[in-house]
């Protein structure tokens, strides 16, 4: 028996439904996944720093590193210098270098995009960087992803190191993507800086509007990705090892204590 035909207006009522899924989807991932995401790190950071701080004090001193006239920045030093780790293994020390300075590039260049912030001039349809900040993370990203397969790093990983180096590495790549694109060929992804600091004050506005009425084009879905895997490191942020950033200078304050 033939199957039964289907006219066309049935194909695009199905066709305007899906569409409208997916529109539904891509506004809840651009919008209240943001808040919530974000929410939920802080929630779950502040609750880490309090269960750490109402830990009875141990029975023993955390003085393990030698003593300074001035330990508070000693403990600096050993924070953001890392010059245990330098002497020890000089090649991971560089890539944690390199790591963590473009961290910092990559939130000033994120914070540009907030109203009234303009780090990079306003009629600038580039970021901070033109798109080499994006390499100064990914590149030592893939190098932290190889370390771990190699040595006595392969026997202490479990899969969530993995995963968490996956994920920053995958939005790292979609964040390359677009800044590479705005930055280095003629049309880019057809939006700039000026687009992103729209969708940014839609956030920073609580006014609820939809991202895609300021960020047009095709390539909204890379947006949507690279914005959803923030989202997806943003809530398992407290529970990785990454966390250890915001302890590093306590925790060498108290070992010099």
């Amino acid at each position: 028996m033939d199957p039964q035909p289907v006219s066309g207006a049935s194909q695009a009522i199905v066709h305007s439904g899906f569409a409208l899924f997916m529109d539904g989807v891509y506004y809840a991932v651009m919008v209240p996944l943001v808040y919530l995401a974000v929410a939920a790190m802080i929630v779950g950071i502040i609750a880490k720093i309090a269960r750490i701080a109402s830990s009875p004090a141990p029975a023993f001193t955390l003085k393990t590193f030698p003593e300074k006239k001035r330990p508070l920045l000693a403990a600096l030093g050993d924070s953001f210098a890392m010059p245990q780790i330098r002497k020890r293994q000089p090649l991971f020390w560089f890539f944690l270098m390199w790591f963590h300075l473009g961290i910092l590039a990559l939130i000033l260049g994120h914070f540009d995009l907030f109203p009234n912030v303009n780090i990079m001039p306003a009629a600038s349809r580039h970021m901070i960087g033109a798109g080499f900040v994006g390499l100064s993370v990914t590149i030592p990203a893939f190098y932290f992803l190889r370390r771990r397969f190699s040595g006595e790093n392969r026997h202490i990983s479990v899969p969530s190191d993995y995963l968490l180096l996956l994920i920053l590495i995958f939005t790292f790549l979609l964040g390359d993507m677009i800044s590479w694109g705005n930055s280095w060929t003629a049309h880019g992804f057809v939006m700039t800086k000026a687009d992103f600091k729209q969708y940014f004050g839609i956030l920073a506005g609580f006014t609820f509007a939809d991202p895609k009425t300021v960020l047009p084009g095709s390539h909204y879905h890379f947006i949507v990705l690279h914005v959803f895997l923030a989202e997806i490191f943003m809530v398992i942020l407290p529970f990785s090892k990454i966390v250890h950033t915001f302890f590093s200078l306590p925790l060498n304050a108290l070992r010099r204590k």
